[in-house]
């Protein structure tokens, strides 16, 4: 019987983004969380006594020009080499681009995976083999398993790829495979990563696993956040998800439903709190609140903005001061009566929200877009450096631009400014 984790997408170092503006942001939370969500890796690593570490890429975020992001990751490897665990790496689509990974000589136990053909290693005394390569290239769009190794027989054999399979919703396409493709190299194991959200794809003959991401960085990554433990016992393989991450991001509904004044209101926040704070024992919680439902209070969220947010504020200085964060505010609450002009006011809201979602869904106009934003980038080094920058590096981003559009026009539009 052994024990091994798999994790990635670290994209160690990467910012926090969404909270970093707020007065009361916990700015030292947000610098730090990817180095303390790895570190907490690495004492769940030691403390299972697991043999060996698998991390399926991803683990820098692009071209970060920081050597010490570097350091740090092979400071924590070294407590690993100390225990006697080793870590399998391979490159994914964001380590591609790093001058980190390119330079960076590891310690010892650290082993990566050739970018340029399938490599495997063998663990003789666990009777192992592990099987991967990584991404020469940010654009690796081959489906890189068909060259993949057959099966070493009588060992127990794990396949590591960052990949986004046959496609994931909110994810570029990456070393696209089948499952098929997986399931006929007969390897007991699927290492993946790329997805940022945990998925078991397949529970054995092989299990394939998306561990998701160590820690959630915006409020496109939602819940908890962390590794996957899996034991190996005769053949036979337990999967248990550990959770890693030090802040947690939730887009949560507060039903306003008949509520007729600020009182109530208040108390609908408070409960919401508390039920995320039930969910979530002891972990920071950045929230993205979303008011809905017919309310006599749907002009005065809009007309009364900003007093509304300080009674959110209000709300948390009662119930979780130092826990709770907001991360946004949408009031998409509806009146009780709609006289004419109010529904031609619904007709043109509903007619821009048709329009963005439009352009949410042409992937085509997002891609060139993104090669746009990505060629004014490398022009603005300075800025892209900068601390806060909003740096664009995936569809995801371009996304969230249009989501954050979309919000501003709605609301000025709900309160009569266009």
């Amino acid at each position: 019987m052994f024990k091994f984790v798999h994790c990635a997408d670290l994209h160690l170092d990467s910012p926090l983004r969404g909270l970093a503006a707020k007065e009361d942001a916990p700015v030292d939370m947000i610098r730090s969380a990817t180095r303390r969500a790895l570190n907490n890796l690495v004492n769940l690593a030691i403390s299972e006594k697991v043999r060996f570490v698998v991390i399926a890429g991803d683990l820098f975020d692009g071209d970060w020009p920081d050597y010490s992001t570097g350091l740090f990751f092979n400071g924590l490897m070294g407590r690993l080499n100390d225990a006697g665990i080793d870590v399998y790496i391979v490159r994914g689509n964001h380590d591609a681009a790093s001058n980190i990974t390119r330079h960076l000589v590891w310690p010892p136990n650290v082993h990566e995976f050739s970018t340029k053909h399938p490599q495997t290693f063998v663990i003789d005394d666990l009777a192992v083999a592990l099987h991967g390569q990584g991404f020469s290239r940010r654009e690796t769009v081959e489906n890189l398993v068909l060259q993949y190794p057959d099966a070493h027989p009588g060992y127990v054999n794990i396949g590591v790829l960052h990949t986004s399979l046959e496609g994931h919703e909110g994810h570029e396409t990456y070393a696209p495979c089948s499952l098929s493709d997986l399931i006929h190299k007969h390897y007991d194991y699927w290492a993946l990563g790329h997805v940022h959200k945990r998925q078991v794809v397949r529970e054995s003959d092989p299990c394939i696993v998306y561990p998701g991401n160590l820690q959630g960085r915006h409020i496109r990554e939602t819940g908890e956040k962390g590794c996957t433990l899996v034991t190996v016992d005769n053949g036979f393989f337990t999967l248990e998800h550990r959770s890693l991450d030090v802040l947690r991001w939730y887009l949560a509904e507060v039903d306003l439903s008949e509520a007729n004044n600020q009182e109530t209101f208040v108390e609908r926040v408070v409960t919401t709190f508390q039920q995320y704070l039930e969910e979530n024992q002891g972990s920071p919680l950045a929230l993205r609140l979303h008011f809905l439902g017919e309310t006599s209070l749907h002009g005065r969220l809009l007309a009364e903005s900003e007093y509304f947010y300080r009674e959110i504020e209000n709300a948390v200085a009662m119930t979780a001061p130092g826990q709770i964060w907001i991360e946004k505010v949408k009031f998409m609450t509806s009146s009780p009566a709609r006289s004419g002009q109010w529904s031609q006011q619904m007709d043109a809201l509903a007619r821009l929200a048709n329009s963005m979602q439009e352009v949410e869904e042409d992937e085509e106009f997002l891609e060139e877009f993104l090669r746009h934003v990505e060629r004014i980038q490398t022009r603005l080094k300075t800025y892209v450096n900068s601390e806060g920058a909003m740096v664009i590096h995936s569809l995801d981003d371009v996304k969230g631009l249009i989501e954050e559009a979309q919000e501003v026009l709605l609301t000025m539009i709900s309160q009569g400014g266009i």
